[in-house]
């Protein structure tokens, strides 16, 4: 074995071959997954909680190029818009609204697609991006643990979590959020390896002290990290809270690079990646980011009728003088929108704090009707029709033992795994601890939610271990995974009626409420 060779399996560590059976198993679970997500996507024909905004805000956008105020001779603009009657705005107002274009753009894709009449069109876009998110996780996973099994144990998970299922069935923007987030964390990864294998290719030829300074050589201009800074401006032009994970995976990957060349016996490690990796990884991810931010708005720039957009000629002298005036129209549109987002404080009898969403006490009710006996299948005196993201508990309960046990796994045992797990929750979570005094929803945590998933991936392949130290021990420890998963899948089904507002009866309702602040 050559040098190279050495240093590659140091840096890279094991990888099984990646053929076709690497893709089959997340594969068919997405399969299954999406045509889960897919199934009567149409039900209910109504705009479902913040769907009154984000579905009409959608088409808008494919009308218009902006979001465009409702009209206000319209009683009613929910009734028009799902009786299809969709252009319920005004032509010449644009609306003020508190969150960047991306995710609107996206929704109103599949309005485009397939209409503005039904549910297929307000909710294709974020069935179809749910279902990616189950592959990309499961692939994600096993390129993390070196485990087809564990890859499918990953997509299982997500693909059958209650809270996840249902915002990948509702045209609102946090499972777009994830999705964004999770293809940036997914070509981080990739980029990880590649550049490992550039690194012990050019220090195993050359040797270690062959550098100017010391420092190492360079990596190469890394495409997959400039994908990731693409995806993370994308997910910042759907919500602005895409901004933390640009810095946890910003932090993240000059981390990976000071480790590899640590590794790999560079002198001058963290010389070579502050000054050489550090300030490509800046350009890569935050100039990018900006750039593909920045774009999301053509729709804003290339009209005049968007909000704020001739700000500068009712308001002379006022905003920032040296800027071009639609830069500070634009400047002065953030400006609003960050004073809303920072201040909303209206109560809401659904709103939930940050600390109680891992273990899913305040899920927010999106839907509920009460059918009379003979209507909407109704066969009793009094029925129930609910949609209601309960997260499936033995995923997220269980996601809280995982997420220690990853804490303690990256501080004392330093496993990267654990690192790059850790990232993803500090990226899409701890940041809503320092908005605890604004109306905040459970359903936000769909954004971190995939890395809860591996997080408890990682315990349950710590957990099994290798089945060449204890064959026995190891069966009977797959024994108990395959019980947990068919634990997953059972309360998956028992709580379904509620995630697709099936008419059930109301005492089958209230079984599923397992507490009172489920109702």
């Amino acid at each position: 074995m050559t040098r190279t060779d050495e240093l590659r399996d140091r840096l890279l560590g094991y990888r099984p071959t990646d053929r076709l059976w690497g893709w089959l198993g997340p594969g068919l679970v997405a399969v299954v997954g999406g045509l889960l997500r897919f199934w009567n996507l149409d039900r209910p024909h109504s705009l479902v909680f913040d769907e009154t905004y984000y579905v009409k805000q959608g088409f808008s956008m494919t009308r218009y190029g902006v979001e465009m105020r409702v009209l206000d001779s319209l009683k009613k603009p929910d009734v028009a818009f799902v009786g299809g009657n969709p252009d319920v705005f005004s032509s010449t107002n644009g609306d003020f609204v508190v969150h960047p274009p991306v995710g609107k753009w996206v929704i109103g894709f599949g309005e485009w697609l397939l209409g503005a009449d039904s549910g297929w069109g307000w909710r294709f876009s974020v069935a179809l991006v749910g279902t990616l998110s189950i592959l990309i996780v499961g692939r994600v996973a096993r390129r993390m643990f070196g485990s087809t099994a564990l890859g499918t144990v990953a997509a299982f998970l997500l693909a059958f979590e209650g809270s996840h299922f249902v915002m990948s069935r509702t045209g609102i923007l946090d499972i777009i959020v994830m999705f964004f987030a999770l293809c940036a964390f997914a070509a981080l990864l990739v980029d990880r390896d590649h550049s490992r294998a550039v690194l012990a290719e050019k220090v195993g030829a050359l040797g270690r002290g062959e550098w100017p300074g010391g420092g190492g050589p360079w990596l190469g201009w890394r495409p997959w990290r400039w994908v990731a800074g693409a995806s993370l401006g994308l997910c910042m032009g759907t919500k602005w809270s895409g901004l933390f994970f640009l810095a946890a995976f910003g932090l993240l990957t000059v981390w990976w690079d000071m480790g590899a060349r640590r590794a790999a016996g560079v002198r001058r490690w963290a010389r070579g990646s502050l000054l050489q990796d550090g300030p490509f990884a800046a350009v890569q991810l935050v100039a990018t980011s900006a750039v593909v931010y920045t774009l999301s708005w053509s729709g804003w720039f290339l009209t005049d009728i968007g909000y704020h957009r001739r700000w500068h000629e009712f308001n002379p002298g006022e905003g920032v003088q040296w800027l071009p005036p639609v830069l500070r129209n634009w400047l002065k549109y953030h400006q609003d929108a960050y004073n809303f987002n920072t201040t909303l404080a209206e109560p809401h009898p659904y709103q939930s704090n940050p600390w109680s969403w891992l273990v899913q006490t305040r899920p927010t009710s999106f839907f509920y009707e009460s059918p009379e006996q003979g209507v909407d299948g109704c066969t009793v005196a009094q029925c129930s029709a609910a949609i209601n993201p309960i997260g499936n508990v033995a995923v997220w309960w269980v996601g809280i033992l995982a997420l220690l046990v990853v804490l303690w796994w990256w501080l004392v045992r330093r496993d990267w795994r654990a690192g790059a797990i850790a990232a993803g929750v500090v990226g899409g979570y701890l940041p809503w601890f320092a908005y605890q005094h604004r109306t905040i929803y459970t359903f936000y945590a769909v954004a971190f939610e995939p890395w809860v998933v591996l997080a408890i991936t990682f315990l349950l392949g710590l957990w099994v271990g290798r089945r060449a130290t204890d064959p026995a021990r190891w069966r009977f420890r797959v024994l108990v995974v395959g019980g947990y998963l068919a634990l997953v899948l059972a309360l998956f089904a028992f709580f379904h009626p509620v995630y697709v507002a099936d008419t059930i009866p109301y005492d089958h309702w209230r079984w599923r409420m397992w507490f009172p602040s489920w109702i």
